[in-house]
């Protein structure tokens, strides 16, 4: 029998992927092209089910001869490979941001005699709404906790965001742009001390309460599916860390990063300004085994943020943390930086790749911030972290309207500056 290719992705499986597949089976077996999580995932948001889980739907759909990973967005390395007589694919990549593609697979069946076959695109179905309406329906701990190591495993490096309230989380789970064809978003959030302090009109000294802080990220995730990696400060002690660690991946939280200084905390970012001391490496490492030692699964990782570039201590010392904390079992390092330049944070990276080729590094470019994603993957980076820009975005604006509404007795002259009731009702699930 002839060989039949189609490439798939089949998170969400629906009546236009069956019509695909019985379409092909007139011309032969068909071979499904599954994409891997990495190859989704270099083009628009991660599936919901791994790449296994979709494996064995796959496998069960009548007419289904085989299942073959396919490993990046292009087909023509699978159709070189396995040399199909067929392939089948919808007309939908005939314009736009795919046509490229489909001209490299006609280039790719040319090559020994393989024919493509396009059949018309199943009206009616629309991925992106299937995708929003599981949004609206939310997900569960469990699969939130989990992503961030499929997105560590699938992405060379993924992008994290500042929400300290839901609102913002909604706007960062929902913004997208295209970019060559690719759909670029956020992967997930970063729970900040300092917005979620900054945010209650309280001091970003440890004042907010864990309690506090995780009831808004509890609100959060009713309204929003993404992982969340969690700024754990200082952690506290090692008694109280172990409590909340328990807290944090019950809720369905991925990670805490907690950073190794001790006494009352101030922003980093203020470096030597005022008076901030680091942690004797052991007695963090025992912190750093006392959260990994109170997880309930693997899902939930603990991650040492490093404080030693920030108060001038040098890069030796920030190695010699980074090794000793990798050692107590931490699942990635955080290594902080205030510099306009990104250098030293590349020098820590080059240093430390030497020794763990493969454990998370975590960056926060906030002074550095015209480096770019691309500069800081290729230095080893896997997770960057926008960590205040939503709120520091938001206050200008609001300060700016209230100013406005007091220097001219009314409202009138702010409108250009707002949002529409009916746009920001609509941000909200559940409202119309």
């Amino acid at each position: 029998m002839p060989t039949v290719y189609i490439g798939m992705t089949i998170d969400i499986l629906h009546h236009g992927h069956i019509n695909v597949i019985e379409q092909a089976r007139l011309y032969g077996d068909v071979m499904i092209g599954l994409l891997t999580d990495a190859a989704v995932a270099d083009h628009k948001r991660l599936p919901y089910l791994t790449y296994e889980q979709r494996k064995k739907i796959v496998e069960n759909i009548r007419g289904v001869a085989a299942v073959v990973p396919q490993e990046e967005w292009d087909y023509a390395l699978n159709l070189r490979r396995y040399r199909p007589d067929f392939m089948v694919h919808g007309t939908d990549w005939i314009d736009g941001p795919l046509a490229p593609y489909r001209q490299k697979a006609l280039d790719a069946l040319a090559e020994y005699g393989g024919k493509l076959i396009e059949i018309p695109y199943t009206q009616g179905v629309s991925c992106q709404a299937i995708v929003s309406h599981l949004q609206c329906m939310g997900t569960t701990p469990d699969i939130r906790r989990r992503t961030l190591k499929r997105l560590l495993a699938a992405k060379p490096i993924s992008r994290y965001i500042e929400a300290h309230n839901p609102i913002s989380a909604l706007i960062a789970e929902h913004a997208t742009v295209d970019v060559d064809g690719k759909v670029r978003q956020f992967d997930g959030f970063w729970s900040s001390s300092l917005t979620d302090s900054t945010a209650r009109g309280k001091p970003d000294i440890e004042a907010l309460d864990i309690s506090s802080r995780l009831s808004n990220v509890n609100d959060i995730f009713e309204v929003t599916t993404k992982p969340l990696i969690f700024d754990g400060d200082t952690g506290g002690k090692p008694e109280h860390f172990e409590l909340n660690v328990r807290s944090m991946e019950r809720l369905g939280i991925s990670a805490v990063i907690i950073e190794d200084k001790k006494g009352l905390k101030k922003n980093s970012l203020l470096g030597n300004e005022v008076a901030q001391t680091q942690e004797d490496i052991e007695i963090f490492c025992e912190k750093i085994r006392a959260g990994r030692a109170a997880r309930v699964s693997d899902d939930f990782m603990v991650f040492a943020r490093i404080e030693s570039l920030i108060l001038d201590q040098g890069m030796n010392d920030a190695i010699t943390r980074a090794q000793a904390y990798v050692g107590a079992g931490a699942d990635g390092i955080m290594i902080h930086s205030r510099r306009k330049t990104a250098d030293e944070v590349f020098e820590f990276a080059r240093i430390l790749r030497s020794d763990f080729p493969s454990v998370p590094l975590v960056c926060v470019p906030t002074s550095y911030n015209a480096v770019t994603e691309a500069e800081l993957a290729a230095h080893g980076f896997n997770i960057v972290v926008y960590a205040n820009h939503l709120l520091r975005a938001a206050y200008p604006a609001m300060s700016l309207v209230a100013h406005e509404i007091l220097r001219n007795n009314r409202a009138a002259e702010v409108d250009a500056q707002l949002m529409g009731i009916n746009e920001i009702l609509a941000v909200i699930p559940g409202t119309r």
